[in-house]
């Protein structure tokens, strides 16, 4: 069954997994560890089930070695690329300026209509208000005009462990998080989106449909229309299935896994616990098949699968 796959919506796979991935497509398959329910199952990675990756990340600088092995074998793949130029308290182990540098390669390699950029999420804060996202959006427009087609953006939504793991701001370091009001949000998206205009890009709102208008869309971060332009111009069928309230994305699979992004972004909801994310990534197998497990039980869940005939799929207990 051909499919498109998500790399990744629960880690960055590009910036810290790629020699798995890679491994992944040598044997053609990655396991799945539903974060919800605990069934397992295994994806084909083969090029003829892939109709497209949809990677994404906040640095692909790691992962462009393996772009010709890629293109060699004839897979199909755009990227959504997160650039937010918050400060190092919000973000602290990502290289901007590496991550800058590689979005312009791979727009100049491919295209600017096969990277979504994403200033996304947006925290508003005692040190990052309206006025630092306005020239901060204004710095990074200025540096992708021509390189990019689309900027996708949100604000911060704080899930019980996004609030966790924000909490440190409030305790430590004596920053305090805003809460705007709906008109405040609308109004600075309207402010963004003048901005992107001036640098011809549009803009593009994810699960936020309050803030849109004649100059922000409806976001579709994983977009059989893209896939279609870039890939399918003699057609392709495809259809939404929303992730969460006001998703607008297209039906994929995912193969990432949750807790086990090093990047330790505060506001990210992928990860309940830095430190359980970092040891993850520190002490993960690239030869296993499911993503953050080691190989020993990894290859027992391939087995048992296995088993279990063509579908793929083993029923067990939930692992998150």
């Amino acid at each position: 069954m051909r499919r498109i796959i998500s790399v990744s919506r629960r880690t960055d796979i590009p910036a810290f997994y790629g020699e798995w991935f890679m491994r992944r497509i040598q044997e053609g398959f990655a396991g799945v560890a539903a974060p919800y329910g605990g069934k397992r199952y295994l994806v084909s990675l083969a090029p003829q089930d892939v109709d497209c990756f949809v990677f994404w990340s906040k640095n692909f600088t790691p992962f462009v070695p393996h772009l010709d092995t890629l293109d060699r074998l004839g897979y199909r793949f755009y990227f959504n690329y997160t650039l937010t130029a918050l400060p190092a308290v919000f973000e602290t182990n990502v290289d901007e300026a590496s991550a800058l540098k590689t979005l312009r390669y791979l727009s100049d390699r491919y295209s600017p209509r096969h990277i979504n950029w994403r200033f996304d999420p947006i925290v508003l804060s005692s040190i990052t208000n309206e006025d630092f996202y306005l020239d901060a959006f204004e710095y990074l427009a200025a540096q992708l005009a021509g390189r990019v087609e689309r900027c996708y953006f949100s604000f911060v939504t704080e899930y019980e462990k996004v609030k966790r793991n924000l909490l440190p701001l409030l305790t430590e370091k004596g920053i305090r998080l805003l809460q705007p009001h709906a008109e405040e949000k609308i109004a600075l998206a309207d402010r963004l989106a003048a901005i992107a205009d001036r640098y011809g890009i549009r803009m593009y709102s994810c699960c936020g449909d309050s803030l849109l208008s004649d100059r922000i869309h409806k976001a579709h971060c994983i977009d059989g229309g893209i896939i279609e332009q870039l890939f399918f111009p003699q057609g392709f069928q495809y259809q939404e299935k929303p992730t969460r309230k006001g998703c607008g994305c297209t039906e994929s699979i995912d193969i990432g896994t949750y807790d086990t992004c090093p990047h330790g972004c505060l506001y990210c909801y992928a990860n309940a616990n830095k430190a359980v994310a970092r040891a993850a990534y520190q002490h993960h197998d690239p030869d296993s098949a499911f993503l953050g497990f080691d190989k020993s039980q990894s290859d027992a869940w391939v087995a048992e699968i296995q088993r279990n005939g063509p579908d793929g799929e083993a029923d067990g207990p939930a692992l998150f």
